[in-house]
């Protein structure tokens, strides 16, 4: 399972086997992880080396089709301004710290035109001083992002390939 705390410095430390969610046409469909050089400093990637289960025709990491999950953490961490002495009210909006999970997976897309990239992006926005003064909110938002695409991974995959929601 893989394991993101939002709270202090981000930890991505995915297990080394992942259990992928229930797919059509997968069965039982397991991913082995390796560490990766992601290309930002502010990024952790890991690669994926080898597949269990039946998932015919999907092949692993290589160079020229890439199978790779990276975290990404702000560059520059966001705080919350100053509050207005007169009105006590903070000056301005309250700023947002952003985190990246990007999945790649190096796709064929027919016979002649092979190895393209199919790209997943899911972007967390964290006002600043929620990690801190309601980080449980922010962890069941988390905890809830985790839970529905494991449970709706099958019906999200059906979706993507047919265009029916």
């Amino acid at each position: 399972m893989l394991q993101i705390r939002f709270n202090r410095l981000q930890t991505w430390s995915p297990d080394s086997s992942i259990t992928g969610g229930a797919q059509t046409n997968l069965t039982t469909p397991t991913y082995t992880l390796v560490a990766d050089s992601a290309s930002e400093p502010n990024a952790v990637q890991h690669a994926v080396s080898a597949l269990g289960g039946t998932q015919a025709g999907v092949v692993a990491h290589s160079i020229s089709k890439p199978f790779t999950v990276t975290a990404v953490k702000p560059k520059v961490p966001k705080t919350l301004g100053p509050i207005n002495s007169v009105t006590g009210v903070r000056n301005g909006t309250i700023p947002k710290n952003t985190h990246w999970i990007i999945i790649r997976k190096g796709v064929d897309c027919s016979s002649v035109d092979t190895n393209q990239l199919a790209t997943v992006r899911v972007q967390i926005d964290v006002p600043a001083g929620a990690d801190s003064y309601d980080a449980n909110s922010v962890r069941a938002m988390i905890s809830f992002l985790v839970g529905i695409l494991s449970e709706e991974s099958a019906d999200l995959g059906d979706t993507v390939v047919t265009g029916v929601l």
